[in-house]
């Protein structure tokens, strides 16, 4: 028998495969992850973006679900009036295909028919969103108001009147069409996934929802001449501690002859500032409480050695930042963009906060 034998070329890798590969797979894109959304998922990713990304725009946001929600989704509220106030709505759709008119004519119906009832303010602008985008025939719809209000109204039997409510019809009679022919069409319009993909990439919970990594941080600040006022109760415990070492009594940073003292001093201000630089990164890249829980995991790993018994305060200051250094934390989601003089630095952020401090007495 002879054996044939096939050149095979090795499959290459277009990249080098890093460590996050390995534990968990490529990278899927946020645009193609929403596509693997619930309808519920879907609604809950909308009411996020809209709630970190128009903050400025809204006083409230507000994501209603059930029966009876007269076709609000999730809801941006500009005053405290809410639904008859200034107003705009946010319409979830998730199909296996881009919008299309026959699939929201009850939508439309919707909010002219309560409009209508007085339920709620017809609203500011109303968005129709779907990770899959709307479909040719309603984009151009959307264009031109004129054509959107004549197809609805040559829809209304057939896909509106019997779809607004499950209690009753509601037949397009000569005063509700009256009110349909001077309502507003141009409040209609569509968001795509992209654009509150890109909204969204610069909340603290973007990477937490798509993963893909911190963003990179910024270098921290460079500690000012003088002491500032937020670092006084640290710097006060400091300089008590640096009298306990010599056994002298120092109030003032210029009074440090010590230049042991005085290097110390110089790297404690420059690692506060350090941690001051990591909470603000953290405050803006990650959920709330990310950068508080890193707080905490210090702390319990560090009273052990700061309620011991130690020589002075100086000596005390020394063990607890090395231990805050040398602890293993691997939970936190900072812990990846975090350095050594972070860790001093959040020592004395405790000082500041009274749960820690560096003096014997």
């Amino acid at each position: 028998m002879t054996t044939i034998w096939k050149n095979i070329e090795k499959p290459t890798l277009a990249t080098v495969i890093t460590a996050a590969q390995v534990a968990n797979g490529p990278v899927i894109p946020p645009q193609q992850r929403l596509l693997t959304y619930s309808p519920d998922d879907w609604e809950g990713f909308v009411e996020e973006w809209a709630y970190y990304c128009l903050a400025t725009k809204y006083k409230h946001v507000q994501r209603f679900s059930g029966a009876g929600d007269m076709g609000v989704d999730v809801a941006g509220f500009a005053d405290d009036n809410r639904l008859q106030g200034v107003w705009e709505n946010f319409q979830c759709k998730h199909y296996d295909h881009a919008i299309r008119p026959s699939d929201v004519w009850a939508e439309f119906g919707k909010v002219i028919w309560y409009s209508y009832n007085g339920e709620y303010t017809v609203p500011r602008r109303y968005y129709f969103v779907s990770p899959r985008g709307t479909g040719t025939s309603l984009s151009r719809l959307f264009s031109n108001t004129t054509k959107l209000r004549e197809e609805l109204i040559a829809n209304w039997d057939k896909h509106v009147k019997n779809a607004i409510t499950n209690t009753q019809e509601v037949p397009l009679n000569l005063e509700l069409k009256t009110y349909v022919d001077a309502f507003d069409f141009s409040i209609f319009d569509a968001k795509t996934a992209l654009q509150l993909v890109d909204d969204h990439r610069n909340t603290p919970v973007h990477t937490a929802r798509f993963g893909g990594g911190l963003p990179t941080r910024p270098a921290s600040e460079k500690p000012p001449k003088g002491v500032a006022a937020t670092e006084s109760r640290y710097v006060t415990q400091l300089l008590g501690a640096y009298g306990e070492h010599t056994g002298t009594t120092v109030t003032d940073p210029a009074a440090l002859s010590v230049p042991k003292l005085k290097d110390h001093f110089h790297r404690q201000r420059e690692a506060f500032y350090e941690a001051e630089s990591l909470r603000v990164f953290a405050r803006d890249s990650v959920p709330p409480g990310t950068f508080e829980s890193l707080l905490n995991d210090i702390y319990d790993g560090v009273i052990d050695t700061h309620d011991a018994s130690h020589t002075d305060g100086y000596e005390k200051v020394c063990a607890v930042t090395k231990a805050a250094r040398d602890m293993q934390i691997t939970a936190n989601a900072l812990i990846t963009c975090t350095n050594p003089k972070d860790r001093d630095g959040i020592c004395h952020q405790l000082v500041n906060e009274e749960r820690l401090r560096w003096t014997r007495s």
